[in-house]
Order: structure tokens, then sequence, then C-alpha cells
């Protein structure tokens, strides 16, 4: 079964220190970097590399022009980029014509309330397989503002996006399945 690894808004600001970058930052990128790490390890023609880079608006970490708009890591030779401006990476993009439905998706990133959780539920819409890597995606803190001013963290945000993708079909594993989950199954 042909396998990608998608890389969802792994980009500059979205990862600094806060306020500008996610609360789990460190974590959530040191993860990020062992996977992909053991995904470009893999065989050569066991996985492909998708990065997904998001365009906000103006004043958002990823702002089109901004240097927080660019990605962590370059892509290696072979790998591809695409942006996009919607919270699915298969709208208004590429990726549809780039991934068939057979294809496993293993997804890493950010943000889990957003990119990660949409790209996720238009993979399975499509047929594909998925895999969400615990501890490799992660979101901002969220101030609900109509609902008297309620805090909700972010890891309780990243939880509940999880429950939800797995009741909706995707696998979700930890991240001491690498390597694994790209070699030797």
């Amino acid at each position: 079964m042909p396998r990608t690894l998608l890389v969802l808004g792994y980009q500059a600001g979205f990862v600094a220190a806060p306020p500008m970058g996610i609360p789990s930052a460190s974590i959530v990128t040191a993860n990020i970097d062992l996977v992909l790490t053991s995904a470009r390890q893999a065989p050569p023609d066991s996985i492909r590399i998708i990065h997904v880079r998001n365009t906000g608006d103006p004043g958002d970490p990823d702002a089109q022009g901004t240097p927080t708009r660019e990605l962590v890591h370059p892509p290696l030779p072979g790998e591809l980029v695409l942006d996009k401006e919607k919270s699915n990476a298969f709208t208004g993009t590429e990726l549809a014509e780039l991934i068939t439905p057979d294809e496993e998706i293993v997804v890493v990133g950010l943000l889990s309330d957003y990119s990660v959780k949409h790209t996720c539920r238009g993979a399975l819409e499509r047929g594909n397989t998925v895999i969400l890597i615990r501890g490799a995606h992660g979101t901002y803190d969220h101030l609900e503002i109509g609902e008297g001013g309620r805090f909700t963290p972010a890891a309780r945000i990243s939880a509940r996006v999880e429950e939800e993708l797995d009741e909706a079909g995707v696998m979700i594993l930890d991240m001491k399945y690498l390597p694994d989950i790209f070699e030797g199954r």
C-alpha cells in the first residue's frame, strides 16, 4: 500500500516561543522532527513526504510574506510543498491528485483543531487510511468569548480532536511506534 507523510503547517510562527507559538511548541517540535527523520530514513520507495504550508491572514503567524510563515525544515529533494488557504488540505490544492484513495496517510502538524482535524476527515471521506501521531500535533489555548470567557487549554483541545478522529476511523498512534510506522509493516 502506498504511504504518504503529510506534514501540516509546520511553520516557524506556530512553533515560536509563546505567545506567538503554541503552548506545547517544544514537545510538538521534537516529536514532529522525530517523525520526519524516521520517514526520511525509511526505504526511498516506501514513503512520500508532502509539506503543506498554511496561508493565514495579515497579522497571523502564517501571513504570506512573513518569515514566520516559512517551513521549519526545508523540503529535501523529492519532497513536495503545497500552499493552502483552507483547513482541509485537500480543498483548493492539488493534494487530491497527488494522493490516491488507496494510500495510507500519516499526519503530523499544526493546528490540531483546524488543519489536522479537517484534513484527516477529508482523507477519510476519500477512502484513505489515516494515522495521526499523538504528540506530533498541537494547537493554541482557546478563550471562548461566547461562553462567558471560558478558557480551554490547548492540550484538552488536541485530546478532544484525537477522540473525535478516533471515533471517525483515524488510527491514533503513540510516538513509541516510530520507526515501525514507516518500516517493517
